[in-house]
């Protein structure tokens, strides 16, 4: 049975993307993390932006731009990445193009792409990874910005608006997946950044999602990880990117995870503590991995779900 990696923002652009202008992509990731997720046989991430040379900012685009460049997708290979989410407010930060341009270049190095797509059709279909006969169908999509939703003949992001509940569309595709995959991943880029716990209309949805099919819902966008409840893992927090230090703000303090899957349904979860400062992850140690191990045993326990730790890694089994 297959262990999946899953980890959430993987922001290359801004400092990262200067950086690899003359880093190997091997200087932002430590040894011993790369050898973690070799433990792993499939690994989806959401990334935070586009690859891509090309484009200009979005003029409606909130706030923040990122693009990182064309040798950021040297760091996914080098994690061993075999899925990317870009259902996220930053796929469209550059324009279609760009979206396009990033879409054909994470496929070219055998990485699937779900979330995003040359039009509303592609942007909402599963994608299906497979290891050893087992296949995990994947459904991705995020609840903001709505002026990145792919249109019937536009390239966009899947869409999908949480506030009057999980559309149909999101329903019926995980439903779908569930009749023929052995496992479905939902990966839903949803709620505000910074939020410490997951809003109203995200603690809605998750058990919508769950009844209709799905195996493991594992969120992101708030920067931060938010707790376990059950299956629902609502914010997997960072795994590379360029924030400062923020004692308000420990988007430097995050985890890794992995999901054992079986036949009947996954069997165990493990998250590994991990930091993220001056642009490289590593391994947590000392003080930092005794705040990420209570912070997730205190979130947890605010849904019922007991995590323990086991030779310094946080374990829920079900």
């Amino acid at each position: 049975m297959p262990r999946l990696a899953l980890a959430g923002e993987a922001m290359l652009g801004r400092r990262v993307g200067e950086r690899l202008a003359h880093e190997p992509p091997s200087a932002f990731v430590a040894p011993e993390v790369l050898e973690l997720l070799r433990d792993a046989d499939l690994f989806v991430l959401n990334l935070e932006g586009g690859i891509s040379a090309t484009g200009e900012p979005w003029p409606a685009s909130p706030r923040y731009w990122f693009r990182a460049p064309p040798e950021a997708v040297d760091i996914l290979t080098l994690l061993g990445v075999d899925c990317v989410t870009l259902a996220n407010n930053h796929a469209l930060d550059y324009g279609s193009d760009a979206l396009l341009e990033t879409i054909a270049r994470l496929r070219a190095v055998g990485i699937e792409v779900v979330g995003a797509g040359a039009d509303r059709r592609q942007a909402r279909r599963s994608v299906w990874l497979r290891h050893d006969g087992f296949q995990v169908a994947v459904v991705a999509f995020c609840d903001h910005e709505r002026q990145y939703a792919a249109g019937r003949r536009t390239p966009g992001i899947a869409f999908a608006d949480l506030a009057h509940g999980v559309p149909r569309w999101v329903t019926a595709a995980i439903r779908e997946a569930a009749r023929r995959a052995d496992a479905v991943l939902v990966s839903p880029h949803w709620g505000p950044n910074w939020a410490a716990a997951p809003v109203d209309q995200v603690r809605r949805a998750a058990p919508a999602l769950r009844a209709v099919g799905a195996t493991i819902v594992a969120g992101h966008s708030a920067h931060r990880f938010q707790g376990v409840d059950g299956t629902v893992l609502y914010d997997l927090g960072h795994v590379l990117d360029d924030f400062p230090i923020n004692p308000d703000r420990p988007s430097d303090r995050s985890l890794v995870w992995f999901v054992d899957l079986g036949p009947a349904g996954p069997t165990r979860l493990e998250a590994v503590p991990v930091t993220i400062r001056e642009c490289r992850t590593e391994l947590a140690r000392g003080d930092d991995a005794a705040w990420i191990a209570a912070h997730l045993r205190a979130t947890s326990a605010a849904f019922g779900t007991e995590v323990r730790e086991e030779g310094g890694r946080l374990v829920v089994t079900w």
